[in-house]
């Protein structure tokens, strides 16, 4: 479906002479899509510096936004996970009201810089063992918490007011903690009304395919090293394959150019080719020192700047595939 929406489109160039406009139309390629996608969307400073990095270039990202940075640990035993004793989170939780308030500022004016908040669930736990109504608690739980949010950190006079339908109605794609995508969890996503899910796994860049009304998304497998051995195309994979999960700042260096090479080999082979849309996926945490930001930093700075690139969020990507052309940049706020 989606593939077949992305045909190439035609259209006449400036003519070299006025004989070659009447007889040669010349085929103008699709736009390359490079999707850039953050998991959890905890650390302030790293919401800063993501969003700085979008400015530059015009870039749009995607943040799958786990809620328990939005609860205080103050407040934690007010979550209870499927499954889990009340204030459990495997990714634990905003260590102050401050916190969590600063975090909903950058949150919004995210959105309003046409970036997209999609949903990461809440705990960061493995719901492949989950039946269908516990993913809707989860994602309900999710809801209930956003929507709380600016009174329960103490800043509800602070709440936007499109705060409320924003977290209704515009938070339209998931991606399962650990990538864990289960049929109980497809159930629950048409059931909430989500759109999309991108917790697929792919052998390469593919196009999105439609599944009963849910568009789904599969992160790459990239060759990476010196062997060009296949790695799915996120930090934390890199970051096992270089050092076995133990930060190594001595080879951050090393660490960053082997990312480096990695996301633009594999960006080169899609933009130099058939250019399926890229996806590559980060989380909030500099791992190895910094390498793998890096090394994501000079990615986008290399190409999202580019007139025949698109380095937009996934519902974005949507638009693109089906219109061949970028939304309009949001208004200066």
């Amino acid at each position: 479906m989606y593939r077949s929406l992305l045909l190439l489109s035609t259209a006449l160039l400036l003519p070299v002479t006025e004989a070659a406009a009447a007889e040669q139309p010349v085929l103008i390629r699709r736009p390359q899509i490079l999707v850039i996608s953050f998991d959890g969307a905890g650390s302030n400073e790293l919401w800063a510096r993501s969003r700085a990095m979008a400015k530059k270039v015009d870039a749009r990202f995607t943040y799958f936004l786990s809620c328990t940075n939005l609860i205080p640990r103050e407040a934690k035993k007010g979550y209870a996970a499927p499954g889990q004793k009340p204030g459990r989170s495997n990714v634990g939780f905003a260590p102050s009201k401050e916190d969590a308030a600063a975090r909903l500022d950058h949150i919004w004016q995210a959105h309003l810089e046409g970036h997209e908040i999609a949903s990461h669930a809440c705990g960061h736990f493995d719901g492949k063992d989950w039946t269908r109504d516990d993913w809707l608690k989860e994602f309900s739980t999710f809801d209930t918490v956003l929507k709380g949010a600016w009174q329960a950190n103490g800043v509800g006079e602070r709440e936007p007011k499109e705060w409320q339908d924003f977290v209704e109605n515009g938070i339209t794609g998931f991606r399962a903690p650990y990538l864990s995508a289960t049929k109980a969890l497809t159930e629950a996503e048409r059931a909430a009304g989500f759109v999309y899910d991108a917790s697929g796994v792919a052998k390469g860049p593919q196009w999105p395919e439609s599944d009963g009304g849910l568009v789904r998304f599969a992160l790459p497998l990239i060759p990476e090293g010196p062997r060009d051995r296949q790695i799915l195309g996120m930090d934390y994979n890199l970051f096992i394959r270089h050092s076995a999960g133990l930060d190594n700042p001595s080879k951050s260096i090393e660490y960053e150019e082997r990312a480096y090479a990695a996301f633009k080999s594999a960006f080169d082979a899609q933009y130099d080719g058939e250019r399926i849309p890229l996806q590559f996926g980060f989380h909030f945490v500099e791992m190895n020192g910094g390498a793998y930001w890096r090394a994501l930093e000079r990615l986008v700075g290399d190409v999202c700047g580019r007139a025949d690139v698109a380095c937009v969020s996934y519902t974005e990507a949507m638009h693109v595939i089906k219109t061949g052309q970028r939304r309009a940049a949001p208004a200066s706020n």
